[in-house]
Formats: structure tokens, sequence, C-alpha cells
């Protein structure tokens, strides 16, 4: 109920701070329009900047942009039979995406860069003392229907708008992943408990273990339109 509650009370006070009178210069934290600074911890408006993403072609780029962040741009896959790619972009920064660096939508990659500086990293240090230099994942876009079925709807990940992650490498090169250490006591599994936490802050849908069976051995993120956190 809080998580629904938040999602419509964020456009509400976006509305509200667009109707202020002109002259009001706000800070671009607090400014609606201001394109999303990346590298600045979460605040009131961050998901609301990051569901424009979604709506309003190029409000992503400029994030990007405005943070200083390098981004690897790619042709756009036009949308076809419910598939494509609006904003390809290769996932950005300095992890180790095996088997390789993924495809995604721009929207994602977006909250990815403020999951991973203000909840992956964190949490790694927090349990570990140490911080996460490769992510394990299982893909992110594919054609499909929701669960792979013959009939549906389409997944997020039919335009690149999800990624699963299976598991994380730290510096010391030990690896943490699902469903091994997903109930392993002790620092493993508060990390991975804690990955899940940081990830609902940012993603509109996280799913993992305690979701259903099809999610046992990863965490799935995505940007759609609807909002859950198991």
């Amino acid at each position: 109920m809080r998580r629904w509650f938040l999602l419509l009370l964020f456009p509400l006070i976006a509305a509200l701070l667009m109707l202020l009178p002109r002259a009001v210069v706000l800070p671009p934290a607090w400014d609606p329009t201001a394109p999303l600074d990346l590298r600045a911890p979460p605040g009131l408006l961050t998901r609301y900047k990051l569901s424009r993403m979604n709506r309003e072609p190029g409000a992503c780029l400029a994030a990007f942009a405005v943070s200083g962040i390098p981004l690897q741009s790619l042709p756009p896959q036009p949308a076809q039979d419910g598939c494509g790619i609006a904003e390809p972009v290769r996932m950005p920064g300095e992890l180790r995406f095996s088997p390789s660096p993924p495809v995604v939508n721009c929207p994602i990659a977006a909250a990815w860069v403020v999951f991973e500086r203000h909840g992956l990293q964190p949490a790694a240090v927090e349990a570990f003392g140490q911080r996460v230099t490769g992510v394990r994942h299982l893909g992110a876009y594919n054609c499909r229907n929701v669960y792979g079925r013959e009939g549906g709807r389409r997944s997020q990940h039919a335009t690149a708008n999800a990624l699963d992650v299976a598991g994380f490498t730290l510096a010391d090169g030990r690896t943490v992943g699902l469903p091994r250490d997903w109930t392993a006591p002790g620092p493993p599994g508060a990390f991975l408990r804690s990955v899940r936490s940081a990830a609902c802050q940012v993603f509109a849908t996280v799913l993992g273990p305690d979701y259903n069976a099809a999610h046992h051995d990863h965490f799935h993120l995505d940007r759609g339109d609807w909002g859950t956190c198991r």
C-alpha cells in the first residue's frame, strides 16, 4: 500500500512544483523538468524523473549528459509486433558484466546507475567491507511474452526494459549469487536482501526468489508500469 501511495504522490508533487511562478527558480533536484543527476543520492523526485524517461524521448540521454557519465548509444530497433528498443544503449559503468555488457533501453541504464552507486555498492561495503566489481546476468532484451507463454502480454524484456541479475563478484574474487546464497546465514544472505531492498527504491518492479519458482535464481529488475517488490 505504501508503495502505491508513493507512486501516486510523486506526480502530484511534481505537478504542484510546476505550478510555481516562473520567477521562482528551483534547484535542479527540485525542478521536475530538469534532467536527473544520476550521481546524486535519490531524492523526492528521483522516481518521478526516472518514470519520465519512459514517456519523453531524450530525457534519459539528457540525464547522462548532465551527469557527465559516458554512454554508448546504439542504433534504435524499431518496434515490431510489440518488440524493439527505442533508445538502446550498452550498460554503462566500470563493472564487468558476464557474459557481456547487456544491451538495454536507456531508462534501465539510468536506473541501474542510481542503484549501483547508492544501493549495490553501499550494501557490499556494509556486508563485506569491499565493493562489487562484476555482475552475472541472464539477459535483458528478449522478444517474448511473460514467462515465455504462447499467449498473453509482452514481457518487459521485449523492449529491453528489464534486466535479470543472477549474482555478483566482489573485489577479492568471491562470488555471491542466487539461489545459493539467498538463504545463507551471515553476510551473503544479508547482502542479497539489502540489494533487493535497494533495487526496490529505484526500479518499478523487483522480483526474486520470494516471488515464485520462476525467479528462484535471479532478480528481475524493470521500469515498467506495474510496481511491486517481492
